[in-house]
């Protein structure tokens, strides 16, 4: 899985949001990012981790958390995905892959015993001066806001 852990630098990335604005990892120097990986918008597991980060964002704001989300999704999917589920933060549209390769989170998967290329579902909390806090690479998509507040407490 990821080869990035604790301690490391945070990649840094410039790519476009739901809104067709280009966002880089740079822009939120002097915050703290939760950066969370997840394969697909508006499927099952992927919509629980979404809503579950919505419904707490305003508590992590107030611990000095921003959320951003990445998928290999398109901008329109991205924006239809925010829309339908009133998402509050920033989803970028990595369709080149070259975000996911480069946190280590685009693996080797395995349904049904037919093997694909995907985005292996991974959190990574990243502190104001770019370095990795913590990884957490089990995420409860129904408790995935929950499981970064125990993390940072």
């Amino acid at each position: 899985m990821t080869t990035l852990k604790e301690g490391d630098k945070a990649p840094d990335f410039t790519a476009n949001d739901q809104n067709g604005k280009a966002v880089s990892l740079a822009d939120y120097r002097g915050k703290n990012v939760i950066l969370y990986f997840y394969p697909k918008d508006d499927t099952p597991g992927c919509t629980a981790e979404s809503c579950d980060f919505r419904d707490n964002y305003q508590s992590l704001l107030g611990k000095g958390y921003e959320v951003i989300g990445v998928s290999t999704d398109d901008e329109k999917s991205h924006k239809k995905f925010e829309t339908k589920y009133s998402l509050p933060f920033t989803l970028i549209a990595d369709s080149s892959h070259e975000i996911v390769e480069a946190y280590g989170v685009w693996v080797e998967k395995n349904m049904y015993g037919k093997k694909y290329m995907g985005t292996a579902r991974t959190t990574f909390v990243i502190d104001a001066e770019g370095i990795i806090k913590h990884v957490i690479t089990k995420v409860d998509t129904k408790a995935s806001s929950q499981q970064v507040l125990d993390l940072v407490k």
